[in-house]
């Protein structure tokens, strides 16, 4: 017989059942269930060297599992989940099924050693494919995201600049002029964040509004403020005043 075929039978130990692991299975409620749901998997894998899943494709899930071994769903969850606990099996995130001890259940031979070697080297190769493969998925979506993201400030921007938002000429492009700064600013030009801008340009007249544009510009700013006139007119009276009696035009008793 070929070593190949090795793989079709299983050659168990006459102490398979005195280990740890199936000492304990076995002592649990429901564990003679659960070693005959773990015998059932270990000659079902056989076939695909240990490796549970269908056509090399499609994970079994337990509600398969069930139909394979024959016993409830419920039953095979908590066996898997044990399994799990006791080192029997390895699930990786592709959700392919590992029957980790079944190198051990094969006759003996020159290359023992190096079959199971390759073994975990399958398991670890398997693990890393699935890994890469969800980053695959997380950039994909990533990617896809941004993209979308993108396309659609573009398609605001666009809109935004075929809007009018003021009668005035002049103002209506100094402010489309501001818009495109607060892009190069880092700030999205919402249909709320421009609502918000006109909003508090419309309290003031159209030159109130186009000095306020020129300030914001000229001082790289990601919003309009009020230019306080009033304090701007005190100050240049003071400095008149000052000015003045500096010239002796004005003189204190």
């Amino acid at each position: 017989m070929s070593d190949i075929k090795k793989y079709y039978y299983l050659k168990l130990k006459e102490n398979f059942y005195d280990s740890e692991q199936l000492i304990i299975l076995q002592n649990m409620q429901d564990g003679y269930l659960y070693s005959d749901i773990l015998m059932k998997l270990y000659l079902r894998s056989l076939k695909t060297n240990g490796k549970l899943m269908f056509n090399d494709m499609i994970p079994y899930t337990p509600t398969v599992l069930a139909q394979v071994v024959r016993h409830q769903v419920g039953t095979v969850e908590k066996a898997l989940k044990l399994f799990k606990e006791l080192g029997l099996i390895e699930v990786l995130d592709n959700g392919a099924i590992y029957m980790l001890d079944i190198q051990n259940f094969i006759g003996k031979s020159s290359t023992e050693a190096d079959r199971i070697r390759n073994y975990r080297q399958e398991i670890t190769t398997q693990e890393q494919l699935s890994c890469t493969n969800v980053q695959q998925m997380y950039t994909r979506d990533r990617d896809r995201d941004r993209d979308r993201d993108r396309d659609r400030d573009r398609d605001r921007d666009k809109k935004n600049k075929q809007k009018k938002y003021f009668e005035n000429d002049e103002l209506n492009c100094l402010f489309l002029e501001y818009l495109d700064l607060r892009l190069k600013l880092k700030c999205k030009n919402t249909d709320r964040a421009v609502k918000l801008l006109t909003n508090e340009l419309e309290k003031y007249d159209d030159e109130t509004k186009i000095k306020m544009i020129n300030n914001s510009i000229m001082n790289s700013w990601k919003s309009v403020y009020p230019i306080n006139d009033l304090k701007k007119g005190k100050t240049d009276n003071f400095n008149k005043v000052l000015e003045e009696v500096y010239n002796g035009t004005i003189q204190f008793k």
